[in-house]
């Protein structure tokens, strides 16, 4: 598989022109959401889109254990979650952020998207790492992980299946914990509506509904109950606003919306995993029950931390996140 790099253009959100205005008219390009350089390769997930950046040649620094970042699925989910944690670390680490399918410039065509089909995605990407690496690869695992929200579940999925890529796993306000959440659950089955989904499919209903989900207000809405405060992060804001106005972006977060990327299985590859695993969340905003990580405070390779933040704490607290996430590294070394 050939992986094409592209060309680097501004990623500030605002770069393709004046900052983004409610009233705006006709369709803005979308900027890169990261800086460094973005590249895409075939897969059987299909087209995917990444950003890779890392120190210079020739020192220790890069060629160091790389860092995979992967962002959460929502009805506006974008590599620009990643933001603080991939700038800090690009200066100490090779840094990968995955663009999951149907976001940012992966493919987003009209499919099912499934808890198989990101989790395909997350697979290729350590395929595709260690492809780039080449002779520099001289760590037994492929990378360290780091997850938000959703994809914390198909994180888990990738490093269940594939124990020896992952040298850690970090789970920033992971999904499948609150009590509303099964416990169990046949292999491989959703929480998925169909009648909810069928309802997406109606060329009546399809585009105004996804219009109503991601106006500016309604985004900002949502990124309040995430932050637990109306101090959100305008960059967040903005670039939410452009990717859900590209070609195609409806499809992936109507099948989140329906339930169809809920694993009722998920604990079963929580409990599985073997890797060091970080836990930490917030306590402010709708994501804070966290009732169902108790059963994983005894396990010794688990870490389970929260911070005074919303559910994007890296964002509020960047210091103190990375801060805590170095002492976790050091100690899973």
């Amino acid at each position: 598989m050939s992986t094409t790099p592209l060309a680097s253009r501004p990623h500030s959100p605002a770069a393709a022109g004046e900052r983004v205005g409610a009233h705006g008219h006709g369709r803005q390009p979308l900027p890169p959401a990261l800086p460094g350089e973005r590249r895409e390769f075939a897969s059987i997930a299909g087209r995917l889109s990444y950003y890779y950046a890392a120190p210079e040649s020739g020192g220790a620094a890069a060629d160091a254990l790389p860092l995979l970042l992967i962002h959460s699925v929502n009805a506006a989910g974008s590599a620009y979650e990643v933001k603080p944690i991939y700038e800090h670390y690009r200066r100490l680490r090779p840094v990968y952020a995955l663009e999951l399918p149907g976001f940012g410039f992966s493919e987003r065509g009209d499919r099912r998207y499934s808890p198989r089909l990101m989790t395909d995605a997350i697979l290729a990407m350590l395929n595709e790492i260690t492809r780039d690496r080449g002779q520099a690869a001289r760590h037994h695992a492929v990378a360290d992980a780091l997850a938000l929200s959703l994809a914390c579940e198909f994180l888990a999925r990738a490093a269940v299946e594939s124990p020896a890529s992952f040298a850690s796993l970090a789970l920033v306000s992971p999904t499948g914990f609150d009590v509303r959440s099964p416990q169990s659950g046949p292999p491989g089955s959703t929480r998925g509506m169909p009648l909810l989904r069928g309802m997406f499919s109606l060329p009546i209903w399809s585009r105004a509904v996804f219009a109503l989900l991601t106006s500016r207000t309604s985004i900002r809405f949502f990124l309040e109950k995430t932050w637990g405060s109306p101090e959100i992060d305008e960059g967040v804001l903005d670039y939410a606003w452009l990717t859900t106005h590209q070609p195609g972006a409806r499809f992936a977060p109507y099948d989140f919306v329906s339930g169809y990327l809920f694993s009722r299985d998920i604990h079963r590859f929580y409990q599985a995993l073997t890797p060091p695993v970080w836990l930490v969340h917030g306590v402010r905003g709708d994501f804070v029950d966290y009732r169902g990580a108790a059963a994983f405070a005894s396990k010794r390779h688990w870490t389970l931390q929260t911070l005074p933040t919303g559910a994007l704490p890296h964002f509020e607290v960047p210091e103190e996140f990375h801060r805590r996430y170095d002492q976790f590294l050091a100690a899973a070394r």
